[in-house]
């Protein structure tokens, strides 16, 4: 039994239902982004969160519009021209194809997503955006199909909260990183530690 396995135990919750109830979140996402959440989306979380214009100048609005993240990843440090990212929970794929713009020709991004329906959707945007830098997998986070060291930044939003075994995905982080590589982190932080029964409520995890 694996690590995450064994915490998920712990708090009474299943590790693939947890998995299946957030897929099916996030694919209503890709697939209705209009469709209304608890969370904000599309256009207008980015303008919330502070994406500057330049960087979404040439993404295609197909990525945009199913922007669930939490943050914004690159306030902590735009990425340089010739590096290469892994994009943890790329959703629709804004913030890979904003990681392989900014990273040129030079550079590469890789989207990790295991939703399958976000991926379709990022893959129609790369597409359309005609990038050459850039590629979607399918994968977790808790094993991520990227080569060690092979990133000089890893950047995820709004994904972490949803990993119960948060320093399992963090090993994963630091795997697929160069030495000298760095995080670039969006997420939900709370202020004092979460009771078990609400560890143990799916429909918390989702959001």
């Amino acid at each position: 039994m694996t690590d995450h396995q064994d915490e998920l135990g712990v708090i009474g919750v299943d590790l693939d239902t947890l998995r299946a109830a957030v897929r099916d979140e996030y694919d209503l996402v890709a697939s209705e982004p209009d469709h209304g959440f608890h969370f904000h989306t599309g256009r207008t979380l980015t303008q919330i969160v502070e994406y500057r214009d330049e960087w979404l100048a040439g993404i295609p609005e197909t990525a945009i519009e199913s922007f669930a993240g939490t943050g914004n990843p690159f306030s902590l440090g735009e990425i340089a021209s010739g590096e290469n990212v892994v994009d943890v929970g790329s959703g629709g794929g804004i913030d890979t194809l904003v990681a392989a713009k900014m990273a040129g020709p030079a550079g590469k991004a890789i989207g990790v997503d295991m939703t399958p329906a976000m991926l379709d959707r990022a893959r129609r945007a790369a597409a359309e955006a005609d990038f050459d830098n850039v590629e979607f997998r399918e994968g977790y986070m808790e094993s991520l199909p990227v080569d060690d060291g092979w990133a000089d930044v890893v950047i995820s939003n709004g994904v972490l909260n949803l990993a119960p075994d948060k320093p399992a995905v963090l090993r994963e982080f630091d795997r697929v990183l160069r030495p000298g590589g760095r995080l670039q982190i969006a997420d939900i932080l709370v202020q004092k530690p979460v009771s078990d029964s609400a560890k143990q409520r799916i429909d918390l995890w989702t959001g």
